[in-house]
């Protein structure tokens, strides 16, 4: 069977800033996946919410998640800082999650070797992926790595400052009480903490 044939599977999960986009980017260029960040979706709904004046409801979402296609989440418009507060609020929602995960199923369903990343794709979206792989990183070199992007919003920001919105961001992900991010048996774990770009390519094609 030629390799381009084959159907897998990769569910990627980690916090913020652990490394889980990078390493997805790598891995679905080298290996010719097709990747979803399952939190544009998050972005690209609440970005549809605040041009509805913040008015929004279960119908309102289903339908916006019904029309949403991958050309629609490549704007740079899902990162203004407005867009990632509230995706961030309504992540937690239940009826949310539940309309945006049809969404990635049909992703799933739709591609031979497929790669969704995000926070809770192992344990909710992708039980049975063939490989998964779980990120982390210490809470200092996440920090460094975001205070760069930070800055560009708010130039006098500091590291403890970003240090401290980064462990908000994972204690609310890791104990939301919908879908929370764990960390889930039979997944590998991948430290970033010390890893330059190249080492972590080198594993994670090693890994794959």
């Amino acid at each position: 069977m030629n390799k381009k044939d084959l159907y897998f599977s990769i569910a990627i999960d980690g916090g913020s800033a652990s490394g889980k986009t990078t390493g997805s980017k790598i891995i679905a260029k080298k290996f010719e996946f097709k990747l979803l960040s399952s939190g544009k979706l998050y972005r690209y709904l609440a970005l549809k919410i605040l041009k509805n004046k913040g008015k929004y409801n279960s119908s309102f979402v289903k339908r916006v998640a019904k029309n949403i296609t991958l050309k629609k989440l490549n704007t740079n418009k899902l990162y203004e800082s407005r867009v990632t507060n509230l995706a961030s609020i309504i992540a937690q929602k239940k009826h949310v999650r539940a309309s945006l995960k049809k969404f990635q199923i049909d992703f799933l369903k739709k591609y031979k070797k497929v790669l969704i990343e995000g926070r809770d794709i192992q344990s909710k979206i992708m039980p049975n992926a063939d490989l998964k792989i779980f990120f982390q990183c210490s809470i200092r070199e996440k920090a460094k790595r975001r205070l760069k992007e930070f800055k560009s919003l708010n130039k006098n920001i500091t590291l403890k400052q970003v240090e401290k919105a980064l462990k908000l961001r994972d204690f609310n992900d890791r104990n939301r009480k919908e879908s929370p991010l764990i960390f889930v048996k039979g997944a590998v774990l991948v430290d970033t903490t010390d890893l330059s770009k190249k080492q972590m390519e080198r594993k994670l094609i090693k890994l794959v």
